[in-house]
């Protein structure tokens, strides 16, 4: 998607046209279009996703928003699915050992948030009766749960008034309102400013706006290959009457994973997955040939609680 101008000054009143200065603060009713717009959008277009549901529970919303971060949604569903049948509330969750929430996590990726979510349904057991907490304090307050992590579950699961801001709000707002093809790197301070000026007032609209434009950004304003002109804001979007000027920041660093020890770590905790028991350093040496890099990931898997060593060489997932 683009980017979204200021709105039109007075004498200037169709909705299409930009705003008087950069950075003034449009009127309310340039604030009112522009809802609507994204909103009937995402009525017409959003996707049926199990947790965006009325029957989704504060904790099935959690698990979704853990598993989704650097994760497609394609890849989070069997296995929330999975999740949650085998841990329906976080009670169920923080009965079993943290190693089996590192087990069921399969190949998502970044495994740590396996553990994360292990520690947030203990604290919540333990702290809060075995209910996810609908404050938005409390909720910051569990181990693993970040700024966007709290907002998000407020949001959606709580139906509260919050910024909500992960990568493709924050490429939506970039391009639309701020008229540059990607956002900075690091959430800054001008673009927390910005989401909060165009947050409706009202909770059940903000908590749907949050989303909403998230699945634009997803869907429509994606990262590579934009479809602007299936966007409804095509005709608002300050990158798009800008002439779409290309990304001009410090070089985009992309992800790379053949031969790095993120690879040798998955492949290595694979093994320790499959086992269901201990397993001896002389298996783990069968899936990654350099011995260095092999003993270099096998510490970092140890050092974030991943994996225990049992004996001298012998390991097995976390109890």
């Amino acid at each position: 998607m683009a980017a979204i101008t200021s709105p039109p000054s007075p004498a200037t009143p169709s909705p299409a046209a930009p705003p008087a200065a950069p950075g003034a603060a449009p009127p309310t009713t340039w604030h009112g279009e522009l809802h609507a717009t994204v909103l009937d959008w995402y009525g017409a277009n959003a996707r049926d996703l199990p947790w965006r549901t009325a029957s989704a529970s504060p904790w099935a919303v959690m698990v979704s928003e853990f598993m989704l971060q650097q994760t497609p949604v394609k890849r989070v569903l069997p296995a929330y699915a999975a999740w949650l049948e085998r841990w329906p509330t976080p009670a169920d969750l923080a009965a079993d050992a943290p190693g089996e929430a590192v087990r069921m996590w399969g190949r998502l990726g970044y495994p740590r948030r396996a553990l994360r979510l292990h520690a947030a349904a203990v604290a919540i057991t333990e702290q809060h009766g075995g209910r996810v907490p609908d404050d938005h304090a409390a909720l910051l307050a569990l181990p693993g749960v970040g700024e966007y992590t709290a907002a998000a579950v407020a949001s959606f699961a709580f139906r509260q008034r919050h910024v909500v801001l992960d990568t493709n709000v924050r490429r939506v707002f970039a391009r639309a309102v701020t008229g540059v093809e990607y956002p900075a790197q690091a959430t800054t301070a001008a673009e927390r400013r910005t989401a909060a000026e165009y947050l409706p007032a009202t909770p059940e609209t903000a908590a749907t706006w949050a989303v909403a434009v998230m699945e634009l950004g997803a869907l429509v304003c994606t990262a590579r290959g934009p479809e602007c002109g299936a966007c409804p804001l095509f005709d608002r979007c300050a990158w798009q009457r800008a002439g779409r000027p290309p990304y001009e920041g410090p070089a985009r660093r992309g992800q790379t994973y053949e031969g790095t020890d993120r690879q040798a770590r998955g492949r290595l905790l694979a093994v320790l997955r499959d086992a269901h028991g201990e397993v001896p350093q002389a298996r783990l040496d069968e899936v990654w040939p350099d011995a260095v890099q092999r003993a270099r990931a096998l510490d970092g898997l140890v050092a974030d609680g991943l994996v225990e060593p049992v004996a001298q060489g012998v390991y097995r997932l976390p109890r």
